[in-house]
């Protein structure tokens, strides 16, 4: 075996793979192929920026998982997985964005060569890194396979975190804490935007002392003035301007592990209507977090915040937050529950979300957000940063 330092131990990769077989035995699923790149990561240690090119983790019900991906990116797996190097297969380059043959096409090979195949085989069909041309030339490579929806049959394993998965976003959020102390002490009006997120890159990368950062799965996202009523708008190099809110969402990463936190600055002297706002948002932040314990239903959680902002005559119809953890890009939630009206997921200690409670208005916006965990009684911030608009005059 290629020497690695793995993130986690053995027993806890084959936990996490047991977990995985007991859900595809429940959905009568006999083979399993992993695409999503967190999931590959969480499955088998996986770590590369490869996820442009086809690759996959493959499970069956009793084995060692396979590795299979690009031929030049096995390098990678062999010193990043859990498993033997027999484990680890790369397919040929010129299978790289080919119009003439498909790495799924390879897969199928590997398949047949290893008695891997299966009657009936799972795919994350709503994925990503699931192509349409993936699930056509695995049905015309293996014509004799029932292949079914397994999208987010993993994620769910997931959904409650191991003591060393807390550590590693606790982590990230002393990274994330110091990334907002950056921007508090530098920003200023007539700053290039595209500055300023240059130090905030270099600060959550850099990191603290024994703890160096990682890339996050999303850009910094800091929009301005009538822009902050669009959530998901990035940066320019235009100069920040005075009398205008700016709301920073952004996360700490470690080792994959991710804790988001957004906090709201404005620059001058804010109006009545944004300091109301703030008021309604952060007791209704407050309600939330007392209402996500467990035993109590992700519903139950957004329907706390909605009953408080409505007292103030405010509503907001997008949900209020989304599971957390390890991910890779574009998106650092794990897709499955979400506080929001109609999910009735029982909260159970070792969850963890991002309660973004964002009021994005028709030409403003003002966000503050908390990461936490359910522990055994009540929801714990994972950050310990002032929860309020900042106002720098």
């Amino acid at each position: 075996m290629t020497t690695q330092t793995l993130n986690f131990s053995i027993e806890e990769y084959q936990s996490r793979i047991d977990k995985t077989r007991l859900a595809m035995q429940e959905r009568s699923i006999d083979l399993l192929i992993v695409t999503d790149p967190s999931n590959m990561a969480w499955l088998t240690g996986y770590d590369g920026w490869s996820f442009y090119v086809h690759q996959c983790v493959v499970i069956g019900l009793e084995g060692e998982p396979l590795w299979f991906g690009r031929g030049q990116d096995a390098q990678g797996a062999y010193r990043t997985v859990f498993m033997s190097d027999e484990h680890v297969v790369g397919y040929p380059d010129h299978y790289v964005q080919s119009s003439d043959r498909h790495p799924m096409q390879f897969l199928a090979k590997i398949l047949l060569d290893r008695n891997m195949l299966s009657k009936r085989i799972g795919v994350e069909l709503d994925n990503y890194y699931f192509s349409a041309a993936c699930y056509i030339h695995l049905k015309q490579s293996l014509p004799q396979v029932d292949f079914v929806d397994a999208t987010a049959l993993v994620n769910w394993q997931r959904a409650i975190k191991s003591g060393q998965e807390i550590k590693y976003m606790q982590n990230a959020a002393r990274i994330v804490e110091k990334m907002h102390g950056y921007i508090i002490e530098n920003a200023k009006p007539g700053m290039r935007k595209n500055d300023l997120v240059a130090g905030i890159y270099h600060t959550g990368i850099s990191g603290l002392e024994g703890i160096g950062g990682d890339y996050p799965a999303i850009v910094p996202l800091l929009p301005s003035g009538a822009d902050a009523a669009a959530p998901h708008l990035t940066w320019d190099d235009h100069p920040i301007r005075n009398n205008q809110g700016t709301f920073f969402e952004i996360a700490g990463c470690y080792k994959r592990y991710h804790c988001p936190l957004s906090r709201t600055v404005y620059f001058g002297k804010p109006p009545q209507a944004f300091l109301d706002a703030e008021q309604a948002q952060l007791e209704g932040i407050q309600a939330a977090l007392d209402m996500a314990r467990p035993g109590n239903t992700c519903e139950q959680v957004e329907k706390a915040w909605r009953e408080v902002i409505a007292r103030h005559g405010m509503e907001k119809e997008s949900r209020i937050g989304y599971p957390i953890g390890l991910s890779y890009p574009p998106d650092w939630g794990e897709r499955t529950m979400s506080l929001r009206p109609g999910d009735k997921t029982v909260l159970k200690p070792g969850m963890t979300f991002h309660l973004i409670p964002a009021l994005w208005m028709n030409d403003w916006g003002l966000e503050t957000t908390e990461s936490f965990r359910v522990t055994e009684n009540e929801a714990q911030p994972f950050c310990e940063y002032p929860r309020k608009l900042f106002v720098i005059d």
